[in-house]
């Protein structure tokens, strides 16, 4: 037991952050030094209840309160202390969705995650009036969408948020959120810090014909920038939180951010021409951008850093699943000739091999679409694996092909803002399971997007690491401090990564692939409509 944790710990010199994840609740409390020191985790899962997916009001402060008092638990475990004071705390969440609320703060209609893909009708229309691009996912389309289908709850609005401004609402008082979380309702000015005046003034002449008794102004939750205060949890929020009653009230918190913010701050992403690549399930990257794109891209959506710098997101919904499911395939053949060989060590071999293989994967062609892909404009998906007669069919360039074609949906976006836009970025980071056999997904990463691409230990920290920070960089930053100095010079100084730049032979076969990964989509195509 380290006695300086324990002295940190009962002078409240602590900070803890919380996220709301879509499968898990994780409570990070660190030390003066941004070092994790105790944490605590809660599992849920979304439930699909009347064609929604949601998480009912319950299951939410359950899973925060579990989460809490695991991590509390766990300080208790190792330092045999309680733990009463933390000197800040902050609360990320996944983003977007819809959470609205009347005038007794009561929920109105069941909470509608970022999943729930049923606001197409509102997200042409917006994106149309405001010529900027906005996903079904964001809040405002949901509003909207609502609207459009003339719902009963609509009149007795007074406040909309999402899932991280619902949690610090509840426990301060305060109605507000970072601008990172914001970006993701309603679009934001740049300059002023703050949603578009121009388009909330369009939204409202929009929905006039409606006479709802309220303007969209008069039921968003303020925008808070990095550093600034959000607000004190009190003593009615402390009792919700930890349920054993000892945590004190007059806690600052700093401003609700969502995922995405949260991950930039987690892996120090959050300067211009910097960015990050989460590469798992699904695969999105983010890119920080010295300026705003020339035209608007339904493959690119934007939303903004914690600070309020532009980010461009290009997002995948498909990317390690169909290989996943072919190595399984290695791991029970291995089994049948009596092999039993550990997952990681047979992932290590078999992605260690696709380095040898040819830079374009010797002709091969496959397509991981497990779910529908909407960068390349399929509602459906049907995993694929094609050949010629005269490709080079061998293991390390059919491992190669789908280690190549994971990234590819990624790729058009990214060739959009690199090769069209001529975005400029310096390097990128890279975090997720595609990560885990080292030098390997690197490496292919770097040869798809061109750039040199780098993995560090802290990336797997996650979100509720990323908020902690941002409520530490609240308490303790120096005057006129940014928050990219703070990141660079108190948290990440040693901690630098290892970087590998792309081989141009590697860069130019994943060219080639992507010649025939475009050409091939009329195959995909063809498998959705004929084979079910």
């Amino acid at each position: 037991m380290s006695l300086k944790r324990r002295e940190e710990i009962q002078s409240g010199k602590t900070v803890l952050g919380i996220e709301l994840g879509s499968t898990r609740i994780k409570s990070v409390l660190i030390g003066e030094d941004h070092i994790p020191i105790a944490s605590g985790s809660h599992d849920w899962e979304n439930k699909y209840i009347n064609n929604l997916w949601t998480y009912s009001e319950e299951d939410i402060w359950q899973g925060v309160q579990n989460s809490y008092k695991k991590m509390a638990d766990d300080v208790k475990h190792q330092y045999g202390v309680t733990l009463q004071k933390v000197e800040g705390i902050g609360f990320s969440g996944m983003m977007h969705g819809y959470m609205v609320f009347g005038k007794e703060g009561e929920l109105l209609a069941p909470f509608r995650t970022w999943r729930n893909n049923i606001t197409e009708q509102a997200s042409k229309v917006l994106t149309k009036l405001f010529n900027y691009q906005i996903p079904e996912r964001w809040s405002i389309a949901h509003l909207y969408q609502a609207i459009l289908n003339q719902e009963e709850h609509l009149a007795d609005i007074t406040f909309q948020t999402t899932l991280a401004g619902y949690i610090h609402w509840k426990l301060t008082g305060q109605k507000v959120l970072g601008i990172g979380e914001a970006s993701g309702v309603f679009p934001i000015d740049l300059i002023k810090r703050n949603y578009n005046q121009n388009m909330i003034n369009q939204f409202n002449v929009l929905i006039a014909v409606h006479n709802l008794p309220w303007k969209l102004e008069d039921i968003l939750p303020k925008v808070l920038v990095a550093g600034e205060k959000a607000g004190y949890l009190t003593e009615e929020g402390a009792k919700l939180l930890d349920i054993t009653g000892e945590l004190l009230g007059g806690i600052p918190l700093c401003p609700p951010e969502g995922d995405a913010g949260t991950g930039m701050v987690a892996t120090n992403s959050i300067a211009k021409r910097t960015g990050n690549v989460s590469a798992g399930t699904s695969v999105f990257a983010m890119i920080v951008l010295e300026k705003e794109l020339s035209k608007v891209y339904s493959e690119i959506d934007l939303v903004t850093t914690p600070n309020g710098n532009l980010v461009a997101m290009a997002h995948s919904n498909n990317c390690s699943s169909d290989l996943n499911a072919w190595i399984s395939l290695f791991d029970e053949f291995s089994k049948l000739i009596g092999k039993d060989v550990d997952m990681n060590k047979l992932y290590g071999i078999l992605y260690n091999l696709a380095l040898l293989g040819d830079p374009d994967c010797g002709g091969l062609l496959a397509y991981g679409y497990l779910s529908g892909e909407h960068m390349t404009k399929f509602e459906e998906g049907r995993p694929m694996f094609v050949r010629s007669s005269e490709s080079k069919f061998n293991l390390a360039n059919f491992i190669r092909v789908h280690l190549y074609t994971a990234l590819g949906a990624l790729k058009i976006g990214m060739d959009i803002l690199l090769k069209q836009e001529e975005v400029k970025l310096d390097k990128i980071l890279g975090h997720g399971g595609l990560f885990k056999t080292e030098a390997v997904g690197q490496r292919i990463m770097a040869a798809a997007l061109n750039v040199p691409v780098s993995v560090m230990e802290t990336a797997g920290e996650g979100g509720a690491w990323g908020i902690a920070l941002l409520a530490s960089y609240m308490l303790n930053k120096a005057d006129n401090e940014m928050l990219e100095g703070y990141l660079n010079h108190k948290v990440f100084i040693e901690k630098t990564g290892k970087a590998i730049s792309p081989d141009l032979k590697d860069v130019e076969g994943f060219e080639l692939f992507m010649k025939r990964y475009t050409n091939g989509l009329a195959i995909e195509r063809a498998a959705i409509d004929n084979f079910k």
